[in-house]
């Protein structure tokens, strides 16, 4: 499965949280950036997550910001409430990036965010446009990684900073659960630890910092899977039995990589 079939049939999208919004009742009617916050934030550990991301990146009033594979957005247009920010937003899935536009209007933010198809080892941008980068778990999906960090380099300004966080593989995880991770969640590659340090240092980037977050992730894992699960009545409409079924047994064994030690998360920050 490539990564666009992936986020095509994700449980976390567009119609998912237009109808979360209506059976919380903010639906019909006039809404405002918070509203989404609950329901559009596709990445691990919520909105202190993002803070954590923007105070490593330095984010402030005013700041040129670029969300490296955005998704829905959500993360985009926290920054752009929160910090005053404008965020450009880019992902190769056209139909994410042409809902994080809709959501941004239905919150009036569509001036403060913007959002771009584009490859993340090839990015449709100008050099040297931005003063923060961030990334959350999604580089899982880019087999390039070093392209990445290149391009992140190429369009942050001298001094700007990168600020991301990804999956990491530590040394139990087998050949055949990253061939499973591969067919079943279009993860290409999952570097170790010190392996990203080494990427980032190798592409330029200075004072280099990095946390391991794999511990404080399994609480986060199991609460997520349990989120899923409570979505299966609306994927079951949308997608059909077979691939619920599928996408739970996916993510259990996931999860289960978390649990046993064998695949983790990291934070990683630095300056171009």
């Amino acid at each position: 499965m490539d990564a666009i079939a992936f986020y095509d049939r994700h449980p976390i999208n567009e119609e998912q949280v237009l109808a979360a919004l209506r059976r919380s009742g903010r639906l019909p009617g006039r809404l405002a950036p918070a509203d989404l916050f609950d329901f559009d934030q596709d990445h691990f550990g919520g909105l202190p997550a993002v803070e954590s991301l923007a105070r490593l990146a330095r984010i402030e009033p005013r700041s040129r910001v670029l969300d490296v594979c955005a998704g829905l957005g959500g993360p985009a247009r926290f920054l752009a409430w929160r910090y005053g920010c404008v965020v450009t937003g880019v992902d190769l899935n056209a139909g994410r990036v042409e809902a994080a536009a809709r959501l941004s209007r239905l919150v009036g933010l569509e001036r403060a965010t913007s959002f771009v198809r584009g490859d993340a080892t090839a990015l449709p941008l100008q050099g040297h446009a931005f003063d923060a980068c961030v990334s959350q778990e999604a580089w899982l999906h880019v087999e390039d990684k070093a392209a990445v960090l290149a391009e992140c380099r190429r369009v942050l300004r001298a001094g700007g900073r990168l600020a991301f966080t990804d999956w990491i593989a530590h040394p139990r995880l087998a050949d055949g659960e990253r061939a499973r991770l591969w067919e079943w969640m279009a993860a290409t590659t999952v570097p170790t630890f010190d392996g990203y340090r080494a990427l980032l240092a190798r592409n330029g980037f200075a004072a280099i910092e990095a946390e391991d977050l794999s511990v404080s992730l399994r609480r986060i894992l199991r609460e997520r899977l349990q989120m899923y699960r409570s979505l299966r009545a609306t994927t079951v409409a949308r997608f059909g039995q077979a691939w619920y079924d599928e996408f739970d047994q996916l993510y259990t064994f996931f999860v289960g990589l978390v649990e046993d030690g064998k695949l983790g998360g990291g934070r990683f920050s630095a300056t171009a």
